[in-house]
């Protein structure tokens, strides 16, 4: 039976990022991807211009949709900027029992632009963190979390290690080139795993995070485990970035991923 994940993300009109990248990741990576919209964006590769959430009981009316029918195998939650609607994710996913929650905090765009608003920061530590099987930040993401500046490979390990004790959830760091180029760090249950990545020069990736956190959760709803699920969302991220892609201005991964499986014409 094809085993099916939900992605609850704001809309990237792009197409690039947000659902549209989590929907063309979750099938091209073997599941059936289903979708509760927390906002809907005007952005593009260079940036977010406008920003509309969806009331917090439109989302709870989809996530019932969803679970009610066709039930998740994994979830992926993205950008999600207030406060209202973190509580109804969390208070949505606890009452189903949601299992393999990817928790992608989403604070801010590759641009610079401010996606979350400083109550919902707080409360996707207090009550999203807490039910996710991982958390995917990247360096800025992990300063914020964790409290401390993240400047070097050592730092990366005592952040990652004081997310995952602080909030009880595993933590995938996602490193930069300013750092160690594309070498991500695992932290899970109480122990560090480093996935190398390829420094591939691509100035394409828009979406990247979108995609990455999606792959994950796909794996994870196929029964991997989770440094199997990492591992292979690793490579699945290399390839696209490596196929070269140029749709326009910044085309972003799954874009690429598309031209791996034969689908632009």
């Amino acid at each position: 039976m094809l085993k099916t994940a939900l992605t609850v993300a704001g809309s990237d009109s792009s197409g690039g990022a947000g659902i549209q990248a989590d929907i063309k990741t979750m099938t091209l990576n073997g599941v059936f991807a289903m979708s509760a919209i927390t906002a809907l964006t005007a952005q593009n590769t260079t940036g977010v211009r406008a920003i509309m959430e969806v009331t917090p009981e439109f989302l709870a009316q989809q996530m019932d949709a969803v679970f009610e029918d066709i039930f998740p195998d994994a979830v992926k939650i993205g950008m999600v900027s207030s406060d209202a609607l973190i509580r109804v994710i969390a208070e949505r996913l606890r009452y189903y029992g949601a299992r393999n929650i990817v928790v992608d905090p989403v604070m801010v765009a590759t641009s610079g632009a401010s996606l979350m608003k400083t109550d919902a920061v707080s409360a996707l530590t207090e009550l999203l963190l807490p039910l996710a099987a991982v958390t995917t930040p990247n360096i800025s993401e992990a300063e914020l979390l964790a409290d401390m500046p993240v400047r070097s490979a050592s730092d990366m390990e005592a952040a990652a290690e004081k997310i995952s004790r602080q909030y009880g959830c595993a933590v995938l760091l996602k490193g930069g080139h300013s750092i160690n180029d594309a070498n991500d760090l695992l932290w899970a249950d109480g122990k560090s795993q480093w996935f190398e990545g390829e420094r591939i020069d691509n100035p394409n990736t828009h979406g990247t995070g979108c995609t990455l956190s999606s792959a994950i959760a796909a794996n994870l709803a196929k029964g991997c485990t989770l440094p199997e699920a990492v591992s292979l969302a690793k490579k699945y991220i290399s390839g696209a970035l490596s196929a070269m892609l140029d749709l326009g201005h910044g085309s972003g991964p799954m874009d690429h991923a598309f031209a791996i499986n034969g689908k632009h014409k």
